[in-house]
């Protein structure tokens, strides 16, 4: 078991742009959730896994992350996952000793540019870039799940 400690922000400043390493689009969707548990499918561009994370309790929860194979992925995806799916393109930028992901979403959430860092310790210090907005960690309305049934809904 894997604890994953991660902290969530909005970003507020395309400077981020300029100071990338690499890059990778991805795919995914939900297969379960259930009380903050989920069970999701992703696919990278040359690897595939399936997820099984635990409630969220501030910054930490457990993950246990398996890599299956393209083909099964693929199918779980396009089969199981219904309105779930999604596409986002995340650069790695570091920046003083952390790297953050920042995700590019496409689709339904295009326009969301969200931004993570992962920690070893929930009581780290990071230091935040001048690109970074506001944190957004542990609120619902941040949740990939959350974001897209906003999407989804008849007012939006």
């Amino acid at each position: 078991m894997l604890i994953e400690i991660e902290r969530k922000f909005l970003v507020a400043d395309p400077a981020w742009q300029n100071l990338y390493t690499s890059r990778e689009r991805l795919r995914d969707g939900l297969l379960a959730s259930t009380d903050g548990l989920k069970v999701r499918v992703r696919l990278y561009e040359n690897r595939a896994t399936l997820a099984v994370k635990t409630k969220q309790v501030g910054f930490t929860r457990a993950e246990y992350e398996y890599e299956i194979p393209m083909e099964e992925a693929e199918q779980l995806l396009a089969l199981y996952c219904g309105d779930t799916k999604l596409a986002k393109t995340r650069y790695y930028v570091p920046y003083r000793g952390f790297t953050w992901e920042v995700d590019v979403y496409e689709g339904v959430l295009s326009g969301i540019i969200l931004a993570e860092v992962e920690l070893k310790h929930a009581d780290v210090d990071v230091p935040l870039p001048a690109w970074i907005g506001r944190e957004v960690t542990g609120e619902p309305e941040y949740k990939k799940i959350n974001m897209l049934r906003a999407r989804y809904s008849p007012a939006s």
